[in-house]
């Protein structure tokens, strides 16, 4: 025995010995008397008793739903715990509690003298500390203590050391907590702090994890057997310990409840021969073990906790921030909408299966409002061990949709150029702004790499037969004609069309990317292609900010969040404003109509590059882009309507040189717009603002003589076709003098 064990036993000892002298010398006392000795021996102020035990603040677990409120993603917890009121707990397991820690708890002021004389007398006869005499109020305040999420785990060990000093101090909060709480408060209290074994916290989540039903459907053999496991709630847990232990524990409490007559000894001994019948579940805890059959909702899960992490409401640093969401208690209403969600997953395991290398992650957006509605992906969000050479297939954690970590994202080809026109619409370009698009566009911006021309960058277009000619931002837009947009990338400046791609909510991840944003936007012609990588959230939220009308919300997992005390958290709804005019975005979404097969409010479209979308959206308006990068290495569709926006990006995460090739390009298309249909059937079908006649057509809003495809009709900004400003860029330099960065793709589209 050591030191301190002895010291500890022996302190022990003496305090049971102060309180039961006091009561041998008060015994003839009257009963009030002789509470007066002890409480002026013992009690303390209920005002000045720690907080937690007048308010208490136990560590409860966190719930994630879907955006019906209802349907139960996961939770978070340290400790499986969730608050039941007293009314919500079976009678017969208050009861069977009282019986089996307690039997003078209705009898006592907070510390049962009776049980410390008797405690006394059975240490002393054996020199050992057998007996506490701890009341059922004395712990309560012990597991208060305990599991106070505002100390540390050392401050917490301090609270409930075996010493003097500390048995003192409980019995002292005891008596203060008993003068003011009620019995039934006290109990309620107790309950849903004590610990039952397994990991369960609180008869409510004892309930479930052994019974897989609440508190108030116990019955007498259940209720028992719980009461019975907060002795030794691991080493006699039915679940994980020793089964008749846990039998034998069930059947103490049967007969002490007869002996205190809240049931016959007929019921006890009929329960105690009553079979072990356990119907165990395991509450979810965090994204790795989401609702069974539905490991896909991981990859939304592991958004959302990126979001709560940034968010100061919840604390002041991320470790703060864990910690509310873990012990909080707090009930959170997501954006996950399942419907949409199951449509995104089915329609990327259309395309890819979960055993393939290359995947398909799509994203879903609400246009004005910025809610995520789906994150999906042909993969099982899970840590489990991965077949011999698979890196992140069929199994993987990483953030393959939104991003983050090693994930920078995929290189989304022309779903970039609706920046380019953004910044040429709002910097006084119309929609007919015209340009003869040659195949070879030697540009404004030099480059000394193989197929420069005489030192120019010249970028092509993928079908010259198809795309060549004389375009306007409609067709231009519709038959995704590379040199058309960045012979307009140069009107306005690359710069410009980099600042719009942030202003819609384009995040530069990669390292490269993002220095050549911040140092060398100017010369990154390449811009417009689609050379940057960005994300399937990123991208569907972009252009939802186009289906509403210019408005970008930042990308919101939840609909709402509500504390234990049942009210609602502030300042957790759409963080949204202005980033271009709403003309501007009308104008680009009726360029936008132009891919997908549909027809621009001034009938100017011309081809598209997924004219099936059109069809699929069975006549619901609908805009969109399609993507492809260098040499096929990622498709890329995007498509929205006012009320959703959903993007797809087929590549391999972990080898970016395994090009998905061109033949997918079309299942891509139809998987997005599929999923698109899916979250908006059963709405009104909404249908889009056409822009001004002056910005589609210039200053006088007059509609021009259709221009011949030859290359003779001037533009409305005065140009001849073919020739824009010459070679020279928005800032009137020539090829000479920029410098091209990156390797820009060639054949994008």
């Amino acid at each position: 025995m050591t030191e301190k064990t002895r010291f500890g036993k022996v302190g022990r000892l003496a305090l049971y010995g102060v309180l039961a002298g006091a009561v041998l010398a008060a015994s003839a006392l009257p009963a009030s008397a002789l509470a007066g000795v002890v409480l002026r021996a013992a009690s303390q102020s209920y005002e000045d008793l720690p907080a937690d035990l007048r308010v208490p603040a136990s560590a409860q677990r966190s719930y994630l739903y879907a955006n019906d409120g209802k349907t139960l993603l996961t939770s978070f917890y340290d400790e499986n715990r969730v608050d039941v009121p007293i009314n919500e707990i079976a009678t017969t397991m208050q009861q069977a509690i009282v019986a089996a820690e307690d039997t003078r708890f209705y009898e006592h002021g907070g510390v049962d003298l009776r049980g410390v004389v008797r405690a006394f007398v059975a240490n002393s006869a054996t020199g050992e500390v057998e007996q506490g005499a701890s009341t059922l109020t004395m712990q309560y305040v012990r597991n208060v203590l305990k599991s106070d999420p505002n100390l540390t785990e050392e401050q917490r060990a301090e609270a409930t050391a075996e010493t003097k000093g500390r048995k003192i101090q409980e019995m002292r909060y005891a008596i203060a907590l008993e003068k003011k709480l009620s019995k039934q408060e006290i109990l309620d209290r107790y309950l849903n702090i004590a610990y039952f074994g397994a990991g369960a916290y609180g008869v409510g989540a004892a309930s479930q994890r052994y019974f897989g039903k609440p508190a108030s459907a116990l019955t007498l053999g259940e209720a028992s057997l719980l009461a019975g496991l907060v002795q030794s709630p691991d080493t006699d847990s039915p679940i994980s310990g020793d089964k008749d232990a846990a039998l034998a524990r069930r059947s103490y409490v049967l007969d002490a409840m007869a002996k205190m007559k809240v049931i016959t000894e007929d019921e006890a001994k009929k329960t105690a021969a009553e079979p072990l019948v356990l119907h165990p579940t395991q509450a979810p805890n965090d994204c790795g073990a989401m609702t069974a059959g539905h490991v896909d909702w991981g990859f939304f899960c592991d958004y959302f906790r990126q979001w709560w992490n940034e968010q100061p409401a919840f604390g002041s640093t991320v470790e703060e921030r864990q910690q509310a969401l873990r012990r909080g208690g707090y009930t959170i209403v997501t954006s996950l909408d399942p419907k949409v969600q199951t449509a995104a997953l089915n329609q990327s395991l259309s395309v890819y299966g979960y055993n393939n290398k290359r995947a398909l992650p799509i994203a879903a957006v609400e246009p004005g409002t910025g809610r995520v509605l789906a994150l999906a992906v042909n993969r099982h969000y899970s840590v489990d061990d991965n077949p011999g050479g698979q890196q992140n297939y069929p199994n993987t954690v990483n953030q393959l949709v939104a991003g983050g970590g090693t994930i920078t994202g995929y290189q989304a080809g022309s779903t970039f150029k609706m920046f380019t026109m953004l910044a040429a619409l709002e910097n006084g370009r119309s929609l007919d702004t015209a340009f003869n698009a040659p195949s070879k566009f030697p540009s404004a911006y030099s480059d000394d790499g193989p197929g420069n021309c005489d030192g120019a960058w010249c970028p092509s277009n993928e079908n010259p037969a198809w795309m060549d000619g004389y375009r306007t931002m409609w067709t231009g837009f519709g038959r995704s004609v590379n040199t058309y947009f960045v012979w307009l990338e140069q009107q306005v400046g690359s710069e410009k069309a980099v600042e719009m791609a942030q202003r819609f909510g384009i995040k530069f991840r990669a390292e490269t990317d993002a220095n050549l944003a911040e140092n060398s936007a100017d010369r990154w012609g390449a811009f417009t292609l689609g050379v940057a990588s960005t994300t399937p959230l990123d991208l569907a939220n972009a252009y939802a900010t186009l289906g509403a009308e210019g408005v970008y919300c930042k990308p919101l997992p939840v609909n709402s969040i509500t504390g234990p005390d049942g009210k609602k958290v502030d300042g957790i709804g759409p963080s949204c404003n202005r980033v271009v005019s709403a003309d501007v975005a009308r104008a680009a979404t009726d360029a936008a109509r132009c891919p997908v097969g549909g027809q621009s409010s001034f009938g100017t479209c011309d081809g598209g590059t997924a004219t099936q979308v059109v069809d699929i959206l069975d006549g619901r308006q609908v805009a969109g882009k399609t993507g492809s990068s260098e040499e096929n290495a990622t498709e890329t569709f995007v498509g929205y309507t006012p009320q959703l926006a959903v993007a797809g990006i087929a590549a391999n995460p972990d080898d970016p040189g395994d090009f998905v090739g061109s033949a997918v390009a079309a299942k891509v298309n139809t998987a997005v717009a599929r999923t698109l249909m899916a979250g908006v059937t059963g709405k009104p079908a909404a249908q889009f603002t056409p822009p001004s006649r002056e910005i589609a057509y210039g200053l006088d809003g007059q509609l021009d003589v259709a221009p011949s495809q030859n290359g003779n009709q001037p533009n409305r900004n005065g140009n001849q076709p073919g020739q824009g400003n010459g070679n020279a860029a928005a800032d009137g330099t020539t090829p000479d003098e920029q410098v091209q960065p990156g390797t820009p793709p060639r054949r994008n589209r």
